[in-house]
């Protein structure tokens, strides 16, 4: 039997429950490359992500390394699951080393700063024109990586390469659909970070199930509305990449922007929360380059222009509700 082997980029905890998933089927042998050397030995010595992942053993069928050379030598697919700040650095580290016509897999949830640019964009613009897809969905690792039922959607403008991908991944317990709105995809992994923060705010101002899923449904609007301006389908924010998503990081204990948020309604300051964090929360960083382009751009967002002005202008959590709550009366 061949095997194929899939290199995925970072040692967090999508990282590893996408190594995890990969490592189920028979025929694929994973390679997990983390930056931090002592951090990828500890992993792959215990065999146990223990600082993101406690209780979860990686199968054999997946090797950890700090060696970048090591873990891309005979690689087929590149599975990039790094904080998109980081991504930039992370592939002029690794281009060297990489073969030009490797498919590249991103799991990224975020939008870089300053170039607004997305993952994909960020692949091509380092490592050169390449085959990529997005795959995106409700998809927290602390599940998937225990075996939970979820499904996502793989999403990529060549569809043969889509459905390869939805292959590697599929398993019992993790289904995956196809989609060919790469641009939507991408673009609502990351918007949807910056509504959960705001999903956040309302829990931890004790504002109840009225108020968020208020939240919820006009900050898909202003999804839909953002991803349509930059070539996105409408369809993919009314499904798991979208929607799906959106409901996942809004309501589970699990999700990162929405304990910014949490905490952030609870009165505690941006500072204080993201020293205190291990893992990064994509939708602070998001909502700066959304609030931006935005408004350059005369996009209609005020859910996402108050969560800016919370995170970024020391706006006080009240004042961006009243605000919200004031706006000029019109039709849904």
């Amino acid at each position: 039997m061949m095997t194929t082997k899939i290199t995925v980029l970072g040692s967090g905890a999508m990282a590893t429950a996408c190594a995890i998933l990969l490592a189920e089927h028979d025929d694929q042998y994973v390679s997990m490359w983390g930056r931090n050397a002592e951090r990828a030995n500890q992993i792959q010595q215990s065999r146990e992500n223990r600082r993101l992942l406690p209780g979860v053993t990686l199968p054999e069928r997946i090797e950890v390394t700090s060696d970048i050379e090591l873990a891309l030598h005979e690689t087929e697919y590149i599975v990039a699951a790094i904080p998109t700040q980081f991504l930039r650095t992370c592939l002029q580290e690794m281009r060297p080393h990489l073969k030009s016509n490797r498919p590249m897999i991103s799991v990224i949830k975020g939008i870089e700063n300053e170039t607004f640019m997305r993952p994909s964009e960020i692949i091509t613009e380092v490592l050169g024109s390449r085959a990529i897809v997005a795959i995106g969905g409700p998809s927290h690792a602390e599940e998937i990586s225990r075996r939970m039922p979820a499904t996502v959607v793989a999403a990529s403008g060549d569809l043969g390469l889509a459905r390869q991908v939805q292959k590697m991944f599929n398993t019992e317990r993790f289904r995956v659909y196809t989609n060919l709105d790469l641009i939507g995809v991408e673009l609502a992994a990351a918007l949807k970070n910056v509504i959960a923060i705001a999903a956040g705010i309302s829990d931890g101002q004790g504002f109840g199930d009225n108020a968020k899923s208020s939240l919820m449904t006009r900050g898909l609007v202003e999804m839909t509305r953002f991803g349509q301006r930059f070539g996105a389908e409408s369809g993919t924010f009314a499904g798991l990449a979208g929607i799906g998503d959106l409901i996942t990081t809004c309501v589970s204990p699990y999700g990162r922007n929405r304990g910014v948020g949490v905490r952030l309604g609870k009165g505690e300051s941006l500072s204080q929360i993201l020293t205190s964090m291990d893992a990064v929360a994509e939708g602070v960083a998001t909502a700066k380059s959304v609030f931006d382009v935005a408004d350059q751009e005369g996009i209609e967002m005020p859910i996402t222009a108050e969560v800016f002005r919370v995170l970024y202008e020391g706006r006080p959590v009240s004042d961006a509700t009243r605000s919200l709550m004031l706006r000029p009366l019109r039709s849904e």
